[in-house]
């Protein structure tokens, strides 16, 4: 199965120092039935960009909790065993923002991962994202204008990179 897993960029450079994103059990969005459900598409491209959204919005959130970490939304993709990913068909059925979360039962080693996503070193994305992760508070208490902030940083596509270039994308 192939998930997406959100980071910030700083624990992008913690997981390449360790060589794995850890300690499991880690959070990370994939193409889960309820995400197909919602998305309404058998198309599997859309739907993995749909789970690689998810993951980015999650990023969105980690760069809102750690005030210290660069403004650039970070999203590791790999492909893991079936065996070690736990669905969350409950959250998923009950919050709209939990569709395509999974439970990844193991850490993920960075050696297996097949890319890494991530903004762009780009000033108006900087802070377009810095913006975004500044107003989540109050979009998630309903404030429009917040929300359309946020939405802003959902403009910005992320970047596609082989796990080479880790190195490169670090502070």
């Amino acid at each position: 199965m192939r998930v997406y897993v959100p980071l910030t960029l700083t624990g992008l450079a913690q997981a390449h120092a360790d060589g794995a994103v850890a300690p499991a059990p880690l959070r990370a969005y994939a193409v889960t039935p309820a995400l197909r459900e919602w998305y309404l598409s058998d198309d599997i491209e859309e739907l993995e960009y749909a789970a690689l959204v998810r993951a980015a919005q999650a990023s969105l959130r980690l760069l809102a909790a750690d005030g210290d970490a660069p403004r650039r939304r970070v999203v590791v993709a790999a492909d893991v065993p079936d065996a070690t990913v736990t669905l969350q068909v409950n959250a998923e059925h009950e919050d709209a923002a939990a569709l395509g979360a999974v439970l990844l039962g193991e850490s993920l080693r960075l050696a297996k991962a097949a890319a890494v996503h991530a903004d762009a070193d780009d000033a108006e994305v900087l802070e377009d994202v810095a913006a975004a992760a500044l107003a989540l508070p109050a979009a998630d208490a309903g404030d429009e204008d917040a929300r359309f902030t946020v939405d802003g940083a959902e403009d910005h596509e992320l970047l596609w990179f082989a796990t080479q270039e880790i190195p490169g994308l670090l502070p």
